[in-house]
């Protein structure tokens, strides 16, 4: 599965989840989610992709059904249908509301955005475009298409201030 970050275009925000199917008939949905952040951080409000632009939803309330589904109700979503026409949005958390102390907890979706920092010559090599854990070793997809392996191993330390990860990458990997 591949996440993208939709921080260069508006706010900076990760992606969290996405909106399913209307529950009920006074504005529920149904939110598939793959990091809790906003049940974690003081968060009044979570930005929903409608028509290819982030909008802010202020959450009015939710409740977790299972440890990857929540049931959730937006301010001004009254009835089932506003709920239905927001079915499939995808659903991201900006980046400004994640507590410091939350950095150990955070899905590598976070990291969608930053830049790689060569911890050996302080040089950028790339930014973050995507991840791709489809395999056993989880993978960073950098701007121009290269693979970084995202092992804990390789991590020198994570600045989510200036959103750099400064990664001593092993001789020759980058040339393949």
């Amino acid at each position: 599965m591949k996440q993208q970050d939709k921080g260069t275009d508006g706010p900076a925000v990760f992606k969290i989840g996405r909106l399913g199917k209307a529950h009920g008939v006074k504005g529920e949905l149904t939110m598939m989610f793959d990091d809790d952040v906003f049940d974690r951080a003081d968060a009044d409000y979570l930005f929903l992709e409608v028509d290819g632009l982030l909008v802010p939803f202020f959450i009015e309330e939710y409740r977790f059904r299972s440890d990857t589904t929540a049931l959730i109700k937006f301010e001004d979503v009254d009835t089932q249908h506003r709920a239905r026409e927001l079915t499939g949005c995808d659903v991201y958390f900006p980046y400004a509301l994640v507590p410091d102390d939350e950095e150990e907890s955070l899905t590598m979706s976070f990291f969608v955005g930053f830049d790689i920092v060569d911890a050996d010559t302080g040089d950028c090599v790339g930014s973050i475009t995507a991840f791709d854990d489809s395999t056993a070793n989880l993978l960073f997809e950098l701007t121009d298409g290269r693979l970084l392996p995202a092992h804990h191993s390789l991590i020198a330390a994570i600045d989510k201030g200036k959103r750099q990860i400064a990664m001593h990458i092993p001789p020759g990997l980058l040339s393949l």
